[in-house]
Formats: C-alpha cells, structure tokens, sequence
C-alpha cells in the first residue's frame, strides 16, 4: 500500500472519537431551554474543529499513516456536517434545502472518492489530478477556508436561540450585525461545497469510472 498522508494512529483515531463525543454534546445543548450552558456550545463547536484539526496533525507527527485513515476522518467530516445541517433545520434556524444539498452532494462525492481511491489505491485526497482540481478539494489553504467557514456558521448558529435570552443588552446591539454573520458563512459554506464538489465528479467523467 502507498501512504500519501492519509493516517491510521490509534491516538489520532481516538482524537477522532472525541469529537464525534462532543458533537453529541453539541446537538443535545441545543435541544435545551435557553440558558448559559447552551451558549457554551459556540465553544465546543470550536473544539470540535480543533480536533479536527489536532488528529491529522498527531498522525503526521508519529508517522502513522493508512488508507483507511482518509477515510475514517472523511466520514467524521461527514458525521459533524450532516449532523450539525440536519439538527440546525429542524430547529429551524436554516432552509430544509441546506442540510439536503449537502448530503446529496457528501453521498455523490464519497461515493465516487470511495470507487477511485479503492481502484488507484491512494487516499482520496491524492486523487485530483488537474491542478484547479487539487487546489480546490486538495489543498491545504482551500481545505482550511472550508473548515473555517462551516466552524463559524455553526458556531453563529448554535448561538441564535440562546443568545438573545440570556444576553439581552448586547444582543440589541450586535444582533443584527451576528445575524447577518452568521447567515454569510451559513451560505458560503454552501457555495464552498459545492465548487469542491465539481472537480470530484469530473475526475469521474473523465475517467469513465464505473460509480455503482
């Protein structure tokens, strides 16, 4: 097997898990009644990145890579955004279309990740070819843009029905200007992935890949 960064480390993995724990966390504090505690959840939402970002970097410091490694950290990628998507339309803070075009979109194109990496033996990342291609799904910078933005929309978001309850005073100030943030990166966000999603589904046709 070729190992192109892709990592399987037991403390990575369990990095990994923890944020799956605390995502768990995250969606039963916004089911509660307003309070301070269900504020606090902008700050796990940002942990959850933070691991994120903490177990690849853990991985590549132990030299402990694997296929398998892409694709568990892909699919707790998927786990945290469709989660979050899905939970924030039920409390009806975003458009049911969202959460929607998002998984439409993560089951089109983990589909298609899944049948070239298995064929090409390489993790998913490596398998852009076209150099508009590996900046948009593969690079770092464009990866982390990504990562960003999807942090601040659901942290913004988790915010919206607690905020004004147990802040009042500074929600009268800022309220309109947090909204209007937070509904930026809610379609930006979006917009991201779906230009990310485009480079993915043309390596397929140009490929002739068989998906299914």
């Amino acid at each position: 097997m070729h190992n192109h960064g892709a990592y399987n480390d037991p403390m990575a993995n369990l990095i990994t898990l923890t944020r799956l724990a605390i995502l768990l966390v995250v969606v039963w504090l916004v089911y509660q009644a307003p309070s301070i505690w269900q504020l606090g959840s902008f700050f796990l939402v940002i942990l959850i990145f933070v691991c994120d970002a903490l177990d690849g970097h853990v991985a590549r410091a132990r030299n402990e890579v694997s296929l398998f490694g892409a694709h568990f950290d892909i699919a707790s990628d998927r786990i945290v955004e469709l989660t979050m998507w899905v939970v924030v339309a039920d409390i009806e803070l975003v458009p049911i279309w969202i959460p929607l075009t998002v998984i439409i979109r993560a089951v089109l194109v983990d589909t298609i990740r899944a049948n070239l990496s298995a064929s090409r033996n390489i993790p998913p990342f490596a398998l852009m070819r076209s150099s508009l291609g590996q900046f948009l799904v593969a690079s770092q910078s464009m990866r982390i843009l990504y990562a960003t933005v999807k942090a601040c929309a659901f942290c913004c978001l988790v915010t919206l029905p607690s905020f004004p309850v147990i802040l009042p005073e500074l929600w009268n100030c800022i309220g309109s200007l947090w909204t209007n943030l937070t509904y930026f990166f809610v379609y930006l966000s979006v917009f991201l992935c779906i230009v990310r999603a485009v480079p993915v589904v043309a390596e397929c046709i140009c490929n002739k890949k068989k998906i299914f």
